[in-house]
């Protein structure tokens, strides 16, 4: 049985001593139930948010987003143009613990409702840049993963050949995936600090401005493109914008190849979803991986697309992506913890390492 506003926020005076609450109220940013949550108001106007995880990998994700969170000081989150949720306290219960945030006031938008211009759009490039241009030591001080563009591209072709071996993969895909991941000249590029789960569900709005950012779960220095490519999931010319905003913000460290991997880490989300039933020996998401991927190689043979680089074949734009993912039956509500375009059900995989596996 759910917990009710006011166990949670009696939990809440159990984790942050001298707690005075004045009001509560159930509340969640979790649309797909992974935490049960309520909103609470202290006599002096905090504005707090307690979480209890209804899973093992909410737990898990939680854990994860408590060390980025810490991670992230004073100083690092001045760099930032919008705020992020700080750790507060916590107390067992059940067999895990209810965690206290500050909480980020302001409303979520969906991707199709992102306008082009300097609006929303061009915040979101501007926000995630900011991310991008952190100093890189604060991660590896916080014993979080720091992948070089070797150890990114390792990853990119271990979940190739784990999925490829599974015979499911229509060798066309294999193809052109290998080719990308064959190409030296798209993996020349500078890690960067990324949050590494980043999807519109991250993003926390309040007048066409990005004014928080939730979800940290996944922060590490890795690959920018992996923080960019949901972004092409928006109208044409949003996403445009929001590229232009993020390329000028970033300056000389932008990467002529960063969308060529951004479409090709969108495409992988299929074999990354293949995989995850594969491993929970549930047919029900295999079958579903095989069929996306089927009309994806359909739609590449069918149109001319855009392609991972100029030395491969067509490839399915990432709203085509997006498409075949929103039109399978399985039930994928996302979350502010959603896994980028990865199809969101309350048994998905947790964010981890790039794809989630490398080789040992």
């Amino acid at each position: 049985m759910a917990r009710s506003h006011l166990t949670l926020a009696a939990l809440a005076t159990s984790a942050v001593p001298d707690l005075d609450i004045a009001g509560t109220r159930s509340f969640s940013y979790d649309l797909h139930g992974d935490f049960e949550s309520a909103l609470l108001m202290s006599r002096d106007g905090t504005e707090l948010i307690i979480r209890v995880p209804a899973s093992q990998e909410a737990e898990t994700e939680q854990s994860a987003d408590l060390v980025a969170l810490r991670s992230l000081t004073a100083g690092v989150r001045a760099r930032l143009p919008f705020d992020v949720p700080e750790y507060v306290g916590q107390t067992p219960i059940g067999g895990t613990r209810a965690v206290v945030y500050t909480f980020v006031p302001g409303d979520k938008v969906a991707l199709e409702n992102v306008q082009p211009g300097d609006g929303l759009a061009a915040s979101i490039g501007r926000a995630i840049a900011a991310i991008h241009s952190l100093p890189a030591s604060f991660v590896a001080e916080a014993g979080l993963p720091t992948m070089s563009a070797a150890e990114c591209l390792k990853s990119a072709k271990s979940l190739i050949t784990s999925a490829t071996a599974t015979g499911l993969v229509p060798a066309a895909l294999a193809t052109r995936w290998n080719e990308a991941v064959d190409d030296e000249e798209l993996w020349r590029f500078q890690p960067a600090v990324i949050n590494g789960a980043l999807s519109i569900d991250s993003f926390i709005v309040r007048e066409e401005t990005v004014v928080g950012l939730v979800g940290w779960s996944a922060l590490r220095v890795g690959d920018p493109a992996r923080d960019l490519h949901w972004v092409l999931g928006m109208n044409a010319d949003a996403a445009e914008s929001a590229i232009e905003a993020y390329s000028l913000a970033r300056g000389a460290a932008s990467d002529p190849n960063l969308l060529f991997r951004g479409t090709l880490y969108a495409e992988l989300e299929l074999a990354r979803w293949l995989m995850h039933g594969r491993e929970l020996h549930d047919q029900l998401i295999i079958d579903d991986a095989v069929s996306m991927l089927d009309s994806l190689v359909e739609r590449v043979h069918d149109d001319e697309v855009d392609p991972l680089a100029p030395r491969t074949g067509p490839i399915m734009a990432v709203t085509e992506v997006q498409a075949l993912l929103d039109a399978t039956p399985l039930d994928r509500e996302s979350g502010d913890a959603a896994q980028g375009l990865l199809p969101v059900t309350e048994d998905r995989p947790p964010v981890d390492d790039e794809f989630d596996r490398d080789d040992d």
